[in-house]
């Protein structure tokens, strides 16, 4: 563990009690992961879960055909691996690196022996799995009734909660891998952004230069899973 990085950069694990947190602390290790970097694969065991603390993990599905979606994305509001606390020891989807940075690690036997022990980490990681919940139901109404264009402002508004700053290190055909269109249509969905003045693109990078104006194209898709995430986070603190 560097000075630089510390669990409670983490708002689950910032979120508990003194006792608690004290009874996780020598549990967590420090682990970096550079973007595409791959947590989980499907069918596979979960051995261990993660709290972000400037990354962020996407869950990819992967279809047959070979097209791919993201349902959600989790940073330093919470926890990745929350199917193995509910009882599931595999997950059907990919889980990667977005943007790249770091995490702390724990064994998923040790997290799952405090959370069935009741308390503050059990009430702090349910009211995350409500939020994630709400996450992937508008990412879905979003895949089903909303313009490309749409969902892309609510991907980069999603992604700028979880970072520091307005510059994305991102390539368009990245986004239509989490978005599950093609290269094309998101090229041609941030020209129409470009020329709102909401974004500026150039190779590989991705400038947010009016949120407002993206958070009003992305509409009640974005502005629904921003409050829920909101409410988690102020009982995080009660």
């Amino acid at each position: 563990m560097t000075l630089s990085h510390s669990p409670k950069q983490n708002r689950i694990l910032a979120g508990l009690p003194p006792a608690a947190y004290a009874r996780l602390l020598p549990d967590l290790d420090l682990v970096s992961l550079p973007v595409g970097e791959g947590v989980y694969e499907p069918d596979i065991r979960i051995t261990h879960l993660y709290f972000p603390v400037d990354c962020i993990l996407a869950r990819l599905y992967e279809l047959e055909s070979g097209a791919s979606v993201t349902t959600s994305i989790t940073g330093n509001e919470g926890m990745v691996g929350i199917s193995y606390v509910l009882g599931s020891e595999s997950t059907s989807a990919r889980t990667v690196a977005l943007n790249g940075g770091n995490a702390f690690r724990i064994k998923a036997l040790l997290l799952k022996k405090e959370f069935d022990c009741g308390g503050d980490l059990q009430r702090l990681l349910l009211r995350f799995a409500q939020a994630m919940i709400i996450q992937t139901e508008q990412v879905s109404i979003g895949n089903r009734h909303h313009t490309i264009e749409q969902r892309l402002c609510h991907f980069l508004l999603m992604i700028l909660d979880r970072m520091a700053g307005n510059e994305l290190h991102i390539t368009h055909e990245q986004v239509g891998i989490f978005l599950g269109v093609r290269r094309e249509s998101i090229t041609t969905a941030a020209q129409k952004l470009e020329t709102t003045g909401a974004i500026e693109c150039r190779r590989g990078h991705l400038t947010v230069v009016n949120r407002r104006e993206l958070e009003e194209i992305a509409g009640e898709n974005y502005t629904v899973v921003s409050a829920e995430y909101e409410r988690l986070l102020v009982m995080c603190r009660l």
